[in-house]
């Protein structure tokens, strides 16, 4: 089977999506920040500040080269690596790309705690949120499904994956 991609911005919810929608279809979940943190021996938040984001995006693009030639594998996203053509070609060329979408103020809510979100570590990180999803707005449209993760239970959601998957 395909590999199942779930993308969309920080705090949407893809690595708990993942994790519970890898368990339930009997899958490995990969989760693409982990396999960079543990490639460069550091958290993101210290690549983007030692390296730049740059130097970021060149480890995001190897990751998601070397996974997306597997099968098989339910793979949660970093928030822009969609963004890159290349990235989103090999995503829709591999597997099914699902989107999970939320509000700018509920991103905030859900990130403003955690400070390994090196994007988010600005003055006003609700501007910089509602920045950042207009800029990215159009790379998440190129999805082959989006999901709304308002006020659902992560069950429902993967629910509502699963039917996708079952039913087309």
């Amino acid at each position: 089977m395909k590999n199942i991609y779930i993308v969309g911005f920080m705090g949407t919810g893809k690595t708990v999506i993942g994790e519970i929608l890898a368990q339930k279809l009997g899958k490995d979940f990969i989760e693409t920040d982990k396999k960079i943190e543990s490639k460069q021996g550091k958290k993101i938040v210290d690549i983007f500040s030692q390296d730049g984001e740059e130097h970021f995006r060149v480890q995001e693009k190897e990751i998601i080269r070397k996974l997306s030639s597997q099968k098989d594998l339910v793979i949660s996203c970093g928030g822009g690596l969609i963004c890159n053509r290349e990235n989103l070609e090999l995503l829709k060329s591999t597997g099914l790309v699902f989107c999970l979408r939320a509000s700018a103020e509920t991103i905030h809510e859900r990130t403003k705690k955690d400070k390994n979100r090196p994007l988010l570590n600005v003055n006003n990180s609700l501007d910089k949120i509602k920045n950042l999803l207009q800029e990215r707005t159009s790379c998440y449209a190129q999805a082959h499904y989006a999901i709304d993760t308002e006020g659902i239970s992560p069950d429902e959601i993967v629910r509502k994956i699963i039917s996708i998957l079952n039913n087309g």
